[in-house]
C-alpha cells in the first residue's frame, strides 16, 4: 500500500492545516494532552500510523479530510489571513494543490529497482523538472515541520481499541457539557466545550454540541458556522450535511445550498432526493448545462427512469448539447436492445431531424421498426415522421404512401400529426398538398386555430388566389390579434387589389374597443412595421395630414431617445437595496458565516455583478462619508438620505422604435419627407425639433445632398418661426458650404433681419466669412445693410464701394451705393451736398442704365429725385413706371429647397405701378393739382 502522505503548512499559509491523502480517507490524530512529552508523540505515532492504515482499508474513496494544525484556534476561524484570503479559501486553494502533486505523483510511472536511476544534484533535478521546485522539493515542503514518520514496517488488519481515540479526561467534559445542556445552562457547556476543542480541536462532538446550544438559545446563524465546522471534520455524516441544506434553503442561499448539497451526495451517494435538488439549484441559476449533467447522472443511477432520462435531453438541448442529447439517448436504446420507450425512439428522431439529418432520422426509426414492432403495426407519429424523412430525402412517393394513413375522418382524434405532415409540406414548396392537410381540420374545435387559418391563407396566396387568402388572412387576425405579420401581408394584398381603405382599416386601431376606455392601446400597434406601412399608404393616397400624424411620434420618439441615451447600453444605477441583493451571491459582506470563504457558486455573470456591486457600495459609503465630514466641518445638521428611490425607472436603457433610422437610406428620405409636410402645414416648431436632431445625431453620417436638404429647411423654418435664432445654425450651415451662392446669403439675409443687429454669433461669422473669402460680395453688402439700418449712411457708403471695387457693374451694388451717396449728403455736417447728390444720381443713373431701363430701377431713381426735393425730376420717373409693365419673376430659391405652392403669389406681385402711383399722386396734391392726384389714385390703386 502506497505510504500517506501529510501537508502542512503549504504555500505560506499563516495557519498551519493537515490534509490527509491516500488510497483511503485517513485517520484523525489524538491530540489528547498538551503533547508536552516527545516520548508521547513517539509512544502514539504507530499507533496512529496503524489507524491511519485500518481506516484505508475500510474506506477507498481517495478523498483528503480537513484537520486543523496544532497553532490553529478553531473558534477564530472566520478571520481573514494577512493577504486577505478568507480561511476556506484557503483551504479551496491547498485542496486544488493538494490534488495536483497527487495527479502529477499518480502519473509517475513504477520502475523497478535495477531501473531506478542514481540520485541527481539538485540543480538537475531542476533542470529535468523545468523551472521552479522539483518534485521531491515539494514534497520535502510538504512534509516540512510534520512529526518524523516510522519506519517501522506497518502491520496489517485493526488493532484492538483504534477506533476509539478519545480519552477518558475529554469523554468526561463532553458528558459535563451535555448535561449542562440538557439543563439549560449554555454558558458554563459553551465554557467546557471551548476547553475541549482547545485540548482536541479535531473532534468533531464540541462543535456539533455547541450548534445545538445556540439554536436552542436561538442564534441559527452560529449554530449553523458549528455545524459547518461539525461537517467539515466529519464528511461522512450525512444527516449532519441533510440540516445545512435544509437551513440554507430556508435561507434562500443558493450558493450554500448547492455546496451543502455537493458534501452531502459524497456523504450518501444513494440519496437521489439530493441529486434533484442540485439540479434544480443549477436550473435556477440558469446553468442549463450543468443541471443536464446531474439529471444524466441519475439517469444513470435509475436506468429504466426515461422521464429523468428525457428531462436531461431536454436541458442539452436547451444550451446547445445536440450530441450529448444524441448519446444519451443511443446508450438507451442500446441498453434496451428488445424492449424500449416509444417516446426515446421518437424523441431521437426529433432531434435528428432539428439537425437536418434525416437519413439518420429515417434508419432510426427503420431500425426500431425491425428491433421492436416485428409482426406489430408501427405507432401513426413514428410512421409519419419516417414519412416526413423521406418528404425531405426526395422520396415523394413513399411519403404520399405513408400520409394516406391521416384521412379526414381521423384528423380530428390527431390535429398535431395533421398539422406537422402539413408544415413540411409547405416548407418543401408543396402548397396544394400542404392545403389539403390543412383543410382537414378546419371547423373542429382547435384550439390553434388562428395559426391554422394563417397557414392557409399563405397557401392561398402562393396558390395566387386573392378572394380565399383575403377570407382566411381575416379570420387569422380576428383570431391572433397581436400577429403583426398577418395584418402586413393582408393590407399588401388589399393594396394590390385596390381596396386603400380596408388596408387602413386593418393597420389602424379600432376607435371603440375594450382598450380605449382604460387607454391602453394594443399591442399590435405599437409596432413600428404597423406604423411605417401605414405611412405609406397615407402618402400614396396623398393624406399629408394623416400621414404625419402616424410618423411624427414614431420618429420622434426614436431621436429623443438616441438624443438623451448614449450608443451604448447602459443598466440604470441601482440602489443600494439592489445592490446589497447581488452581493448575496458571494457573501463578500457577510464576514461573521463560517462559510464566507467557499468558491461562489453562481453563473461568471452573477459573479462579476457582485464584484460591481461590492465596488460600487464601498463607493457609495467613502462619498456619504465625505459630505458627512463636510456637512459637519460647516456646522450644518447631517441628514442621510439612504432612499431606495434615488436612482428612478426612467433612467432605464429603452430600445428606440426604429433602431436604424439615421443609418437606413430610405428611413433618411422618410425624414426629410415627413419635415416638409410639417413645413406644408406650418407645424414648423415639429419640424424645426426634427431637423435639429437629425443634424445633431447623424451630423457625420448623413451624406451630403441629406444634410443639405436637411438644413435648407431648418433655414426655411427659421425665417417662418417667431424667433429666428433657431434656424440660425442652419443658415449659417449653407451659407459656409456655398459661400459665393447669392441665394444662400438671400437666405442668410432673410433669417438675420430678423435678428438683433448685434447679435453675437452673427457679428462673429460675418467677420471670419469676410476674413476667409476676401472676394466674397454678399458679406461686404450685408455689412452695409446693417449701416444703414441703424442710419449710419457714411459707413455704409464705404461698405458698398468696396463692394463696387470687386464687382462695378451689379446693379444692386450701384443701386446701394447711390442711395448711401443721396443719404449722406442729406447730413448736415457735409458741405459738398450738391456735390455729393450729383455723385449718388450717377451711380442711380447707373443701375438704371445695367437694368435696361427696368420698372424697378426708374422706381429707384424716381424716388431718390423725390428724396432729395426734385418733383419734377420724380414726376417724369414715375410716370415712365407708369407706362412700363413688368412681368413677375419667381423669388429666388435656396439650394436644394423645393419650390412650395404656398409660397406662389398672386399675379403682379412685382410690378410696382401701384408705389408709383400713390407717390406721384403726392406730388401732384403737393402742388395743388387735386384733380389730377384723384385720377391717379382712381386709374392705379382702386381694388
Amino acid at each position: 500500500m502506497e505510504e500517506v502522505k501529510t501537508l502542512a503548512e503549504f504555500d505560506a499559509f499563516e495557519h498551519p492545516m493537515e490534509l490527509e491523502l491516500g488510497d483511503g480517507e485517513g485517520g484523525e490524530e489524538d491530540n489528547d494532552g498538551d503533547n508536552n512529552s516527545k516520548e508521547a508523540d513517539d509512544e502514539d505515532e504507530d499507533e496512529d500510523e496503524e489507524g491511519e492504515e485500518e481506516e484505508e482499508e475500510e474506506d477507498g474513496s481517495g478523498e483528503y479530510k480537513f484537520q486543523f494544525g496544532a497553532e490553529m484556534d478553531p473558534l477564530a476561524f472566520t478571520e481573514e489571513d494577512a493577504l486577505g484570503r478568507q480561511p476556506y479559501q484557503q483551504f479551496e486553494h491547498l485542496e486544488h494543490q493538494y490534488e495536483a502533486l497527487a495527479a502529477k505523483k499518480r502519473k509517475a510511472p513504477a520502475l523497478p529497482p535495477s531501473e531506478i536511476p542514481a540520485k541527481k544534484s539538485r540543480q538537475e533535478d531542476r533542470q529535468e523538472d523545468g523551472p521552479g521546485a522539483s518534485y521531491d522539493e515539494i514534497l520535502e515542503a510538504m512534509n516540512y515541520g510534520m512529526r518524523r514518520k516510522s519506519r517501522k514496517l506497518k502491520k496489517r488488519g485493526r488493532r484492538k481499541g483504534s477506533q476509539s481515540k478519545v480519552s477518558s479526561e475529554l469523554k468526561r467534559k463532553l458528558g459535563d457539557a451535555t448535561l449542562h445542556y440538557a439543563h439549560g445552562r449554555y454558558e458554563e457547556a459553551k465554557l467546557v466545550l471551548r476547553e475541549v476543542i482547545r485540548l482536541s480541536p479535531n473532534l468533531p462532538d464540541p462543535y456539533h454540541t455547541l450548534g445545538l446550544i445556540y439554536n436552542a438559545m436561538g442564534d441559527k446563524k452560529r449554530a449553523m458556522n458549528f455545524y459547518m465546522l461539525a461537517a467539515h471534520l466529519s464528511p461522512k455524516d450525512a444527516s449532519l450535511w441533510n440540516l445545512l441544506v435544509a437551513w440554507s434553503t430556508e435561507q434562500g442561499d443558493r450558493k450554500q445550498t448547492r455546496y451543502c448539497l455537493s458534501k452531502a451526495i459524497k456523504a450518501d451517494p444513494e440519496d437521489l432526493s439530493l441529486r434533484f435538488h442540485r439540479a434544480s439549484i443549477y436550473i435556477e441559476l440558469g446553468d442549463y448545462q450543468k443541471a443536464a449533467e446531474q439529471y444524466e447522472q441519475i439517469a444513470r443511477l435509475r436506468p429504466n427512469d426515461v422521464g429523468v432520462l428525457k428531462t436531461a435531453v431536454q436541458f442539452y438541448s436547451k444550451c446547445g448539447k445536440h450530441e450529448c442529447s444524441v448519446g444519451i439517448l443511443e446508450d438507451y436504446l442500446k441498453n434496451h436492445p428488445t424492449e424500449a420507450d416509444l417516446s426515446v425512439i421518437h424523441l431521437l428522431a426529433v432531434i435528428h431531424m432539428e439537425d437536418n439529418a434525416h437519413l439518420k432520422a429515417l434508419d432510426l426509426i427503420e431500425w426500431a421498426k425491425q428491433r421492436y414492432f416485428i409482426g406489430k403495426q408501427m405507432p401513426l407519429n413514428l410512421n409519419i415522421k419516417a414519412g416526413i424523412c423521406h418528404l425531405h430525402l426526395g422520396h415523394i412517393e413513399e411519403a404520399e404512401i405513408i400520409f394516406r394513413a391521416v384521412q379526414s375522418e381521423n384528423a380530428s382524434q390527431h390535429p398535431d400529426i395533421v398539422t406537422e405532415v402539413a408544415d413540411s409540406l409547405m416548407t418543401l414548396e408543396y402548397y396544394e398538398s400542404a392545403l389539403k392537410y390543412y383543410m382537414m381540420l378546419v371547423g373542429d374545435d382547435n384550439k390553434n386555430k388562428g395559426y391554422l387559418h394563417l397557414r392557409i391563407a399563405e397557401c392561398y396566396v402562393f396558390l395566387r388566389e386573392r378572394v380565399q387568402a383575403i377570407e382566411y388572412f381575416y379570420k387569422a387576425v380576428n383570431e391572433l390579434e397581436d400577429s403583426v405579420d398577418a395584418r402586413l401581408t393582408l393590407s399588401s394584398i388589399l393594396l394590390e387589389d385596390g381596396k386603400d381603405d380596408e388596408a387602413v382599416s386593418v393597420l389602424s386601431p379600432p376607435k371603440e374597443s375594450g382598450d380605449s376606455s382604460s387607454g391602453t392601446p394594443k399591442s399590435w400597434w405599437l409596432s413600428s412595421k404597423i406604423k411605417l406601412k401605414l405611412c405609406q399608404i397615407y402618402r400614396a393616397k396623398g393624406s399629408l395630414e394623416a400621414c404625419v400624424d402616424v410618423i411624427f411620434p414614431l420618429i420622434r420618439e426614436t431621436l429623443f431617445l438616441k438624443s438623451v441615451q448614449p450608443k451604448v447600453k447602459v443598466r440604470r444605477r441601482l440602489s443600494k437595496s439592489v445592490l446589497n441583493q447581488r452581493i448575496k451571491v458571494v457573501d463578500d459582506h457577510q464576514t461573521d458565516t463560517i462559510f464566507h470563504g467557499f468558491k461562489p457558486v453562481a453563473l461568471a455573470s452573477d459573479l462579476s455583478k457582485a464584484a460591481r456591486a461590492k465596488k460600487l457600495l464601498r463607493k457609495k459609503e467613502m462619498l456619504k462619508e465625505a459630505k458627512k465630514a463636510a456637512a459637519l466641518a460647516s456646522g450644518a445638521d447631517w441628514k442621510s438620505d439612504d432612499s431606495d428611490s434615488e436612482f428612478p425607472e426612467e433612467h432605464v436603457y429603452r430600445e428606440p422604435p426604429l433602431p436604424d433610422l439615421l443609418k437606413d437610406e430610405e428611413h433618411l428620405c422618410l425624414i426629410v419627407d415627413l419635415c416638409k409636410a410639417l413645413i406644408s402645414l406650418q407645424r414648423y416648431w415639429d419640424a424645426l425639433e426634427i431637423i435639429n436632431l437629425c443634424l445633431k445625431l447623424a451630423s457625420s453620417t448623413l451624406s451630403v445632398e441629406k444634410k443639405g436638404e436637411l438644413q435648407a429647411l431648418g433655414a426655411q423654418v427659421g425665417y417662418n418661426i417667431a424667433d429666428p435664432i433657431h434656424g440660425f445654425d442652419c443658415a449659417r450651415s449653407i451659407v459656409s458650404q456655398h459661400p459665393y451662392s447669392f441665394a444662400a446669403w438671400n437666405c442668410y439675409y432673410k433669417v438675420i433681419s430678423r435678428l438683433d443687429n448685434r447679435h453675437s454669433k452673427h457679428s462673429k461669422f460675418l467677420n471670419h466669412m469676410r476674413a476667409k473669402h476676401k472676394d466674397c460680395i454678399p458679406p461686404i453688402i450685408i455689412a452695409g445693410h446693417q449701416f444703414t439700418t441703424i442710419s449710419h449712411h457714411q459707413d455704409a457708403a464705404r461698405e458698398y464701394l468696396e463692394a463696387y471695387k470687386l464687382m462695378p457693374d451689379n446693379q444692386l451694388i450701384n443701386l446701394c451705393v447711390g442711395s448711401a451717396i443721396v443719404n449722406v449728403a442729406l447730413g448736415f455736417r457735409l458741405l459738398n451736398k450738391h456735390q455729393c447728390v450729383l455723385q449718388g444720381m450717377a451711380f442711380l443713373h447707373n443701375n438704371l442704365r445695367l437694368s435696361g431701363n427696368s420698372q424697378e430701377a426708374l422706381f429707384n431713381f424716381g424716388r431718390a429725385c423725390h428724396h432729395v426735393g426734385l418733383v419734377s425730376e420724380a414726376a417724369i420717373y414715375y410716370q415712365r413706371v407708369l407706362d412700363t409693365h413688368e412681368d413677375d419673376y419667381p423669388i429666388p430659391k435656396l439650394p436644394n429647397e423645393n419650390l412650395d405652392p404656398v409660397e406662389n403669389r398672386k399675379p403682379g406681385y412685382c410690378d410696382l405701378r401701384r408705389e408709383a402711383a400713390y407717390n406721384l399722386h403726392l406730388i401732384y396734391k403737393n402742388s395743388g393739382a387735386h384733380d389730377l392726384a384723384r385720377q391717379i389714385l382712381k386709374d392705379y390703386c382702386t381694388v
